[in-house]
């Protein structure tokens, strides 16, 4: 499917996620509908246990609802086989984790190049676009460094990196700031925005950092996996 520049990136129509165990059904997300646009930075809020997590799963493809139909570039996540889901979140979805998830043996440059590697890029133009990345994230002179020789906020600019250099049509990130002190999430917060207006990527955080939410276009909140209220910024440079 061929799309429009102003359809939507991301949809979700009634979308739930129901686990079962012994003390009954948990409804970790109910209901929800959601639409990202191109270039969106939004960030889903709520205190621990609202859905957050559950539902950058659903988005990225790693989890299945219960009930909905979760679209990605106009593609119904719920009608792939489980090669072509992980041949688009490999293409079209980038994942930054609370851990960073590094490869420790691989150095910094080797860890941002990996999704192109998993694509079949050629070498050259693999380092030349991971170069690129980490040199917009400010750390292009650590790039032979390994994850070890980093600090936390390095390595999570290297998970950034490793998830947009493939230029994915979204990138999810889970309490990115959540092992940095203030002053390196500022840092990191307002990189990720430069990347958002110069490149127009598409982000979707989850947080509940007022740092991120002070930095974020649209906060979506979520409250027991329901969405019960969202906000708009309407300076981009907030």
């Amino acid at each position: 499917m061929r799309l429009k520049a102003e359809d939507p990136t991301v949809v979700c129509r009634g979308v739930s996620r129901v686990f079962r165990d012994r003390g009954g059904d948990v409804r970790a997300v109910s209901d929800l509908t959601l639409i990202l646009n191109p270039g969106e930075f939004t960030v889903i809020a709520g205190p621990s246990g609202s859905g957050k997590t559950t539902l950058l799963s659903l988005i990225g493809g790693l989890d299945r609802p219960t009930e909905g139909r979760i679209m990605i570039e106009g593609r119904d996540l719920s009608t792939l086989t489980a090669e072509a889901l992980a041949d688009l979140r490999l293409r079209r979805i980038g994942f930054v984790f609370q851990a960073h998830n590094l490869l420790p043996t691989l150095t910094a440059a080797e860890n941002a190049e990996l999704p192109l590697e998993l694509q079949g890029v050629r070498p050259a133009e693999r380092r030349r676009r991971a170069a690129a990345v980490l040199d917009a994230l400010e750390i292009g002179p650590l790039m032979n460094r390994r994850p070890a020789e980093l600090s936390g906020g390095q390595q999570q600019r290297v998970a950034i990196a490793r998830a947009v250099v493939t230029r994915p049509a979204i990138v999810l990130a889970d309490e990115p700031t959540a092992y940095l002190d203030s002053d390196a999430a500022a840092r990191l917060l307002d990189l990720i925005r430069a990347l958002n207006e110069q490149e127009r990527l598409t982000f979707l955080l989850a947080s509940h950092d007022p740092l991120v939410l002070g930095r974020a276009r649209r906060v979506v909140h979520l409250r027991d996996g329901r969405v019960v209220g969202e906000g708009r910024l309407t300076d981009s440079r907030a």
